[in-house]
């Protein structure tokens, strides 16, 4: 069974086609990656898949599930969670409060429960906090836990929104350019954290510009140029593909 399944997918904005029969199979339990030149409509096709924007054509799935036009929530409820190339972690917070508040299925978000089931939510927020703890002590992020989450390094940052995506239990991330101003010490902690989730069973498709991180990671690698899937296998296998190499040092957008 695939974790994911989008076909034909196509997306316009004010007349501008972005995405044009865009396609990708995601397997369970494996890292995927999604390359291309700046301009292909690889963050575009993430916030499709994600749910975060409509398709104008095509069909996506989760598992066997047509979310098609599901909710960005309702995905996650499904276990498909998205991270941002630009972080956006509650600043003000503690980096604590920042993995707490990303846990699903609270019962005290609803204000009646607050007043009618006091030691359930206690009891719940008690195991909430043991899993952020849990969370941040794999992640590096322990020593920083009670420090406001805008005062966090890019690095530290990306932890972070990794973190707040695990706190919801998916069986998929879809991560949006990760290492994108990570220093290179973070990166190769990324690349470790990432590995070892995906030991746990946790799969990833991951749109990258890094292509050391991309060998590092990923057993299959999609080339999207100007909407399209230009070609998919592995990371060799594409970086040797002569129409690859002309989409890069053409400048395809």
């Amino acid at each position: 069974m695939s974790a994911l399944t989008a076909t034909g997918i196509s997306k316009s904005f004010e007349g501008l086609k972005v995405l044009d029969g865009a396609w990708i199979d995601v397997p369970e339990k494996q890292i995927i990656g999604l390359i291309g030149p700046n301009g292909a409509g690889k963050s575009t096709f993430l916030t499709v898949v994600s749910k975060f924007a409509e398709p104008d054509t095509g069909s996506i799935y989760c598992r066997d599930l047509d979310v098609t036009r599901r909710s960005p929530e309702a995905l996650a409820q499904a276990g498909i969670v998205r991270t941002f190339q630009i972080p956006r972690e509650f600043g003000e917070l503690s980096v604590l409060d920042n993995m707490m508040i990303a846990a699903k299925n609270q019962i005290g978000e609803s204000s009646w429960r607050v007043l009618v089931f006091p030691t359930r939510i206690a009891q719940q927020d008690r195991v909430i906090a043991a899993r952020a703890h849990e969370l941040l002590d794999f992640l590096g992020l322990s020593a920083v836990k009670g420090n406001a989450a805008k005062n966090l390094s890019g690095g530290q940052k990306k932890l972070l929104e990794l973190g707040r995506a695990l706190m919801t239990d998916p069986f998929l991330l879809l991560l949006d350019e990760p290492f994108a101003g990570v220093a290179p010490g973070l990166v190769d902690v990324l690349i470790e954290k990432i590995h070892d989730l995906n030991r746990r069973g946790i799969g990833f498709l991951i749109v990258e510009h890094n292509m050391e991180a991309v060998n590092a990671l990923c057993g299959s690698v999609y080339v999207m140029v100007r909407g399209s899937i230009l070609t998919d296998g592995t990371p060799q296998k594409v970086s040797n593909d002569p129409r690859v190499l002309e989409a890069y040092l053409g400048g395809a957008a």
